[in-house]
């Protein structure tokens, strides 16, 4: 039997995330306080379609003298400046078990969109849109060959307020021996819904989301846009395969077309709604590359971005988030229902 919330929401309550088993605290009340907090100015999004001192850019020098080939399409390159490395030393042990150390070895790579400088994703068009998916995708699957590779994290931080060191439109990958805490808790309670269920968590969640319809951005043949009953950041985002697909290697060239398609207008959204260029982290989640079926997994992207109010108010966590659980103030569905509100047609191109 399916149970909705009151359509209200305006009492504290927790909801449940099944993917990692966490709770989060939702306190739609607080939308009524007036804000004092800080206030940035509106981010000018200029940006010259080529730039001689970017290091991502065509022709360009990077650290150690590298120069950037003049490339034409997605451009990938070994990080200059790996967080994980090929190479590596026994470490010292310990017998004390509040003192676990191991050594973790990997290779980390970049990314470029394009050549052009000054253009992200939705701005991009679906075709190049597409050749950064199969990008993601042949690089994955290069990676899982490599001995040693469980898990490989395609990632992309877009702003200076997400980390992002240069504003040349890139993606990372991270590829390593052990499955990181967010994979493998999903790991976990996804092998564990199957046992109990008999079918994918992820695949039931998408039938009731399609089914309820408030939440859902929008759908193709293959993929949805929902923003999570769990959710955390305000505008959160999950894009979720229609069939248990593990990884990006093992999709069709229709599935490619349809995930860049459903990429592209979560990131139109993101700028439309407050008529900047929205910042946010996104990454794939794929199966672990253990060498064993994985009839649990559905291959699936979270969004998560940090602006709240507008474009001057963000959101990250702190004080009770850190230190007790993630809490929020604007409710998923009221996300979602600003989400469709806003036009499909980029911002920059409408006011043209």
């Amino acid at each position: 039997m399916t149970i909705s919330l009151p359509k209200a929401h305006d009492f504290p309550h927790r909801r449940f995330n099944p993917l990692t088993g966490d709770w989060v605290l939702v306190s739609p009340q607080r939308t009524k306080r007036p804000w004092l907090g800080y206030v940035e100015k509106k981010a000018e999004d200029s940006l010259p379609g080529y730039d001689p001192t970017c290091y991502l850019c065509p022709g360009n020098e990077r650290a150690g003298s590298v120069r950037n080939p003049n490339y034409s399409d997605t451009f990938v390159f070994d990080n200059d400046f790996a967080a994980l490395t090929s190479e590596g030393s026994e470490l010292p042990s310990d017998s004390q078990e509040l003192f676990q150390v191991r050594l973790e070895t990997g290779v980390c790579k970049v990314v470029c969109f394009s050549p052009r400088h000054d253009l992200t994703i939705p701005e991009l068009g679906l075709a190049q849109v597409t050749k950064v998916i199969k990008t993601w995708s042949e690089e994955t699957a290069k990676l899982f060959k490599q001995p040693g590779i469980r898990h490989v994290q395609v990632f992309e931080n877009k702003g200076a307020i997400m980390g992002c060191s240069n504003p040349h439109p890139h993606s990372q990958i991270w590829a390593q021996g052990s499955i990181p805490n967010e994979p493998a808790k999903e790991l976990a309670a996804q092998k564990d819904y199957l046992i109990r269920q008999g079918t994918p968590l992820l695949l039931d969640y998408l039938r009731e989301e399609k089914a309820r319809k408030e939440r859902l951005l929008f759908s193709n043949d293959y993929f949805s846009a929902i923003i999570p009953y769990w959710a955390v950041w305000p505008f959160e985002v999950m894009v979720i395969a229609h069939r248990a697909v593990e990884d990006l290697p093992s999709l069709t060239a229709e599935e490619m077309v349809a995930l860049a398609d459903v990429y592209r207008k979560v990131t139109v959204c993101y700028d439309n709604l407050f008529e900047i260029t929205f910042p946010y982290s996104m990454g794939f989640h794929q199966a672990p590359n253990d060498g064993n079926k994985h009839p649990e997994w559905v291959l699936h992207a979270h969004f998560y971005p940090p602006l709240l109010r507008s474009a001057t108010v963000r959101k990250f966590m702190v004080g009770y988030e850190l230190l007790a659980m993630p809490q929020r103030d604007i409710t998923p569905e009221v996300s979602a229902e600003r989400l469709r509100a806003v036009p499909d047609v980029h911002y920059k191109l409408s006011t043209r």
